[in-house]
């Protein structure tokens, strides 16, 4: 007979308790390697990491190991087609989700995914419209804004998304997005283009003209594509108007007292989703990861460290002061009725349609306009043009 251990359970079964009590608690066991997850860097990923990726370790026991990029679907194209993905949850715009969605990148989602309403109240009537896709769950709304060095116009300040343009009253280098979403949008508003009509005259050359020659009307521009990058060209000073990200600018502006205001006329609001991408190595892990961050408590702690609006109304009435600063976050969420006035929401379906072609045509309208004698390439129909267009 082997000896008896007395007065403590053997380590082994210890052990196998705690595993059995993860599995009961979380529905998965922790994993063994990190829950691997990609998102957009800076100030949205240390909120993300305070608000989501702590606290679910602390709870699952698994590790988040984050990557960041830049938006885009190549790199998740060519992961897919090697199978080679590295990442189990991606961080993505709606209208990119709902491309790549279309594309087979991504899996489906089970309509049950996302947790029901601290009342009970049903996920599906909890969460904004248009959340629940087949391949995407939006977490939150986002606005692409313009901010502006506020010592640089002393007397008259930018009130208008027209403003950006004009440069002989609020001179001074600008910096832009590189990429055709929202630029082309200000540009047509900046025109005079009522807000219902900007789509269906972007689906013609003719808009898509008028769009790009008022883009040239500001000369020299900065292009950005890391989400830091247009808060940095403020901040020293090499540049007095940009395109970013409202949550990079609260951070700027609140948290290091940055002397740059938001411009919220003609922000244009976008939904931010949750996806797992094809042959993603732990998939069930994932959707654990996905259903506990888009709960009422996680959506309203992320809110309260980055004022992006809450997907579900449970979590916006939820949303109060920041945690360290004390800052009512309620009035930098894009969605509040003093900055949603004048708002744009951004077409997702229509981007998802023409995100190929769109970008392929603003990355050469870029080329030729940066080529000495460089010639704009032809307009194209990116969607249903009208017939006299």
């Amino acid at each position: 007979m082997g000896r008896r251990v007395r007065g403590s359970l053997p380590a082994v079964a210890l052990l196998l308790a705690a595993v059995l009590l993860t599995m009961i608690a979380w529905g998965s066991p922790a994993l063994a390697e990190p829950l691997r997850v990609l998102s957009w860097g800076g100030a949205y990923e240390r909120a993300q990491r305070d608000a989501l990726f702590t606290p679910y370790t602390e709870q699952s026991g698994t590790d988040v190991e984050v990557s960041r990029y830049a938006g885009g679907l190549d790199a998740l194209r060519r992961a897919v087609a090697a199978d080679e993905v590295p990442w189990d949850v991606i961080d993505m715009t709606r209208s990119q989700a709902m491309a790549a969605c279309d594309e087979g990148l991504l899996q489906p989602l089970p309509q049950d995914l996302p947790a029901p309403a601290p009342d009970g109240t049903p996920a599906d009537r909890d969460f904004i419209s248009g959340a629940m896709g087949t391949c995407a769950l939006t977490h939150t709304l986002f606005a692409t804004v313009v901010a502006y060095r506020a010592d640089a116009f002393p007397g008259r300040r930018p009130a208008r998304i027209a403003d950006l343009f004009d440069q002989q009253r609020f001179p001074g280098p600008r910096a832009l997005q590189r990429t055709p979403a929202v630029n082309l949008e200000w540009a047509l508003l900046a025109s005079g283009v009522p807000r219902e009509e900007l789509y269906r005259l972007l689906s013609t050359p003719r808009g898509l003209t008028l769009a790009l020659e008022t883009l040239d009307t500001l000369g020299a521009v900065r292009w950005w594509e890391d989400g830091e990058k247009p808060v940095e060209l403020l901040l020293d000073g090499q540049v007095v108007m940009a395109s970013g990200y409202n949550g990079r600018f609260f951070e700027a502006m609140v948290q290091q007292g940055a002397p740059i205001e938001i411009l919220w006329d003609g922000q244009v609001q976008e939904h931010e989703t949750w996806v797992i991408p094809r042959h993603a190595r732990h998939p069930q892990a994932a959707r654990d990861f996905i259903r506990f961050a888009t709960s009422t408590e996680r959506l309203a702690a992320l809110a309260g460290r980055i004022p992006y609006g809450p997907a579900r109304e449970s979590a916006a009435v939820q949303v109060g002061r920041h945690p360290e600063s004390g800052v009512d976050m309620r009035l930098h969420i894009p969605t509040h009725p003093l900055n949603d006035e004048r708002a744009i929401v951004k077409d997702e379906d229509w981007y998802a349609r023409t995100l190929t072609r769109m970008n392929d045509y603003f990355t050469a309208w870029l080329e030729a306009r940066e080529t000495p004698g460089g010639k704009a390439p032809a307009a194209p129909k990116p969607a249903e043009a009208a017939s006299d267009d």
